[in-house]
């Protein structure tokens, strides 16, 4: 692997828990750790947690910028309540897809949009492109969150020891700011995997505390930390589509397959004049 990968803040721990490394644009992630199959199984009856700090964060905010998202990516952002998570998708003017995204709304005119490691930098290059004249800024926020995903059945029972929110009444696709073991997070009832789950948006510096913390209440459970090839067989097994896998350039938003990632855009979507 290149020396040149860039790691996760939890990079050491991975390598004290036997991690496997893969190189996943540029980033040095876990693969897998004892046995993919047995942390797919565990994600399954009990919980997993997994390490995805290489996934990209653009963030946009000002006054237009739920009507600068709308215009910008499939579906209607701004249509999502504060506090809530809708599934979007970039797309060509063609309708071929550019990215499948996560866009959560983190205020009235706040957006968090999370991209796939590989896309992020022509992510934020489009988003620029497509919101120019409107009353919005955007940034590459990445290196501002570590981000550690907790799902399966068992997961909102372990979240709950450590959070000041009640978990379990959390509805899904809810966003908000908590506490969790002492710590300020974003708090997530979102995933990729087709199970119940939690992701944690936190500060670098507190990805290690965070992770220890959680791995430590999930013992009794049956946690088990778990690897990017079992993320893949995970959400491959529930349906879901990824970019780089089901979904490519050569795919659009009109073609069957297995779920779909936003609401369709129609084929002059980004030729139409703002208003």
């Amino acid at each position: 692997m290149s020396t040149l990968s860039k790691k996760s803040p939890l990079h050491d721990v991975h390598t004290e828990l036997g991690a496997r490394f893969t190189d996943v644009a540029g980033w040095s992630m876990p693969l897998c750790y004892a046995s993919g199959p047995a942390e797919h199984h565990a994600v399954r009856t009990t919980a997993g947690i997994f390490d995805l700090t290489h996934l990209g964060e653009i963030e946009l905010s000002g006054p237009e910028a739920g009507r600068a998202l709308d215009h910008a990516l499939a579906g209607e952002p701004s249509k999502a309540a504060v506090g809530r998570t809708s599934s979007s998708t970039l797309v060509h003017e063609t309708g071929a897809v550019l990215d499948d995204l996560l866009v959560h709304r983190l205020a009235g005119q706040r957006y968090l949009v999370v991209a796939n490691a590989a896309n992020t930098l022509i992510v934020l290059s489009s988003l620029r492109d497509r919101i120019d004249g409107y009353a919005a800024t955007i940034r590459d926020a990445s290196g501002d969150w570590a981000l550690i995903a907790v799902p399966g059945p068992k997961s909102p029972e372990i979240v709950s020891e450590l959070a000041d929110v009640d978990v379990p009444l959390l509805r899904y696709d809810a966003i908000g700011p908590a506490r969790l073991a002492d710590h300020d997070v974003l708090l997530a009832r979102t995933g990729r995997t087709g199970e119940d789950g939690l992701e944690i948006y936190c500060r670098p510096q507190d990805a290690v505390p965070l992770w220890r913390a959680v791995s430590a209440a999930g013992a009794e459970h049956g946690l088990v930390p778990c690897g990017l090839a079992c993320r893949d067989t995970l959400r491959r097994e529930a349906g879901l589509p990824l970019y780089g896998r089901e979904l490519t350039v050569r795919t659009t938003l009109f073609d069957p397959g297995p779920g779909r990632p936003s609401t369709a855009a129609g084929p002059d979507h980004f030729r139409r004049e703002q208003p």
